[in-house]
């Protein structure tokens, strides 16, 4: 089939970027922003919250290794999805939880997912996650990119990435790169 793409958003780049880079068949991670009006946002002006952009990390994946519906299932696994504009202490439009699809395909398996984790109850509050076709990706700043990673001992990263990655992958232990 190829390579196909995916975008979410979900918080803080940092933290889908660090948990996204560990999954088996998911070929790139890059930050970025979309979903706003501003051509060519920055960091800056993204944090804002005037472009009407979301901090989103693309990801460019193998659907012969994994499935976009299990992607989904890592990303609603990755952030809560009944807070609106926020997730924890990061608040704002652009940290809002946002599927942006790539194809009509991506489009209504997202929305089935979500009216399957509604029907099972999953949360006691409703999902808010915006659902809407990609527009222009704009990459986000090098400094971005491979964040956690590269800055490990970063305040940010110790009490905010470290244990939501460390989560991830022990509940996830099957789609991750050992």
């Amino acid at each position: 089939m190829g390579v196909e793409k995916a975008t979410f958003g979900g918080g803080c780049f940092w933290c889908l970027e660090g948990a996204f880079q560990r999954v088996k068949g998911v070929l790139k991670v890059e930050s970025g922003y979309t979903g706003g009006h501003m051509e060519a946002p920055s960091y800056d002006t993204v944090c804002t919250g005037q472009t009407g952009h979301a901090e989103v990390v693309q990801l460019q994946f193998d659907p012969d290794v994994i499935e976009y519906v299990d992607l989904l299932a890592l990303f609603f696994d990755l952030h809560d999805p009944t807070t609106l504009n926020r997730q924890g202490a990061d608040v704002g439009s652009q940290y809002r939880s946002a599927i942006f699809y790539h194809s009509d395909i991506q489009a209504e398996a997202a929305k089935a997912y979500i009216k399957q984790l509604t029907e099972e109850g999953r949360w006691p509050d409703p999902v808010v996650t915006q659902i809407d076709a990609i527009g222009v990706f704009y990459k986000a700043e090098d400094y971005h990119q491979n964040y956690f990673v590269e800055n490990p001992a970063n305040r940010y990263c110790q009490m905010v990435v470290a244990p939501k990655l460390k989560k991830f992958l022990d509940h996830h232990s099957d789609k991750v790169h050992k």
